[in-house]
């Protein structure tokens, strides 16, 4: 583990994640709009004139459309379980748009999934056999061995307090042939002075909610795990720009989101989309 080993964790939930996805809501602060909580896939979206709502919804779903299209050459199909589901907006658009059989959203926080139930009632009760929601920490995933033909986690890795666990977890709940994408934000390389830098310029890896993963500790642990052809593609440069600029347009309680673009083109951070293959069966 990197970072905050300190943070305190109640009932499985690390303090900071408590707040954030409990009482704070984050999927109600005006940065993220229509109840996603990314930073958004802003390729095809002009930055050269004032964003609006719109566009950052648009650039929200983009990113899952992203992360899912990496999971098997843009048409995935069978079962599929999101990591870090939040809000379950993102199991809904796998439902609607990549005709998964079934979609099973996990996510550690209680709230969350009491949010994801109200958001999804319509779909739960016209579609109960192809959606449902579990509580599970990315650690310890309450799913049986070789269940899901696909794994994919938006923008949850960095709360992930133990990358190997999660890439054993996962390794463990694919079948023979699946898929796992991966998409967040991680330290490009190991590095000792990025923690307490992005700590003294970003609020959530101060706080402990984030945690400054280097990328090749996440790429090492799906490969440790048995997954096959590890690869990470940086998306920075259509996530960080648009997302910034979305922002200068935002009332903001604080400034310091700002900062992420300033990290990455420090080389402090890079968002990447990681995606590995469980060998098939000999």
């Amino acid at each position: 583990m990197t970072g905050d080993d300190e943070v305190a964790v109640v009932d499985g939930v690390p303090s900071g994640v408590r707040a954030v996805y409990g009482p704070d809501d984050l999927s109600s602060v005006p940065a993220f709009g229509g109840g996603f909580i990314n930073f958004g896939y802003w390729d095809g979206i002009p930055l050269d004139r004032p964003l609006t709502a719109d566009d950052r919804v648009r650039s929200e779903r983009n990113l899952y459309r992203r992360v899912l299209g990496a999971l098997s050459g843009g048409r995935p199909r069978g079962l599929a379980v999101e990591v870090g589901c939040g809000l379950g907006l993102g199991c809904a658009l796998a439902l609607e748009e990549c005709a998964f059989a079934a979609v099973t959203g996990v996510d550690i926080h209680p709230d969350q999934l009491d949010r994801a139930r109200r958001a999804n009632a319509e779909l739960l009760a016209s579609s109960p056999d192809r959606l449902r929601f579990v509580r599970g920490a990315a650690e310890r995933l309450p799913l049986p061995d070789g269940s899901f033909d696909h794994l994919y986690s938006v923008e949850a890795a960095q709360h992930f307090r133990d990358l190997r666990a999660f890439a054993g977890e996962a390794a463990r709940v694919l079948r023979p042939g699946g898929r796992v994408a991966v998409a967040s934000f991680f330290v490009p390389e190991r590095r000792g002075d990025a923690a307490p830098e992005l700590a003294r310029r970003l609020d959530s890896f101060q706080s402990g909610l984030d945690v400054a993963h280097p990328l090749p500790e996440l790429t090492g642990a799906l490969t440790d795990a048995g997954l096959a052809g590890v690869r990470a593609e940086s998306l920075g440069e259509r996530v960080w720009p648009g997302f910034d600029r979305f922002l200068a347009g935002v009332d903001l309680p604080a400034t310091w989101p700002r900062n992420f673009l300033g990290a990455y083109r420090d080389g402090l951070l890079d968002y990447y989309l990681v995606t590995a293959t469980r060998p098939p069966a000999a």
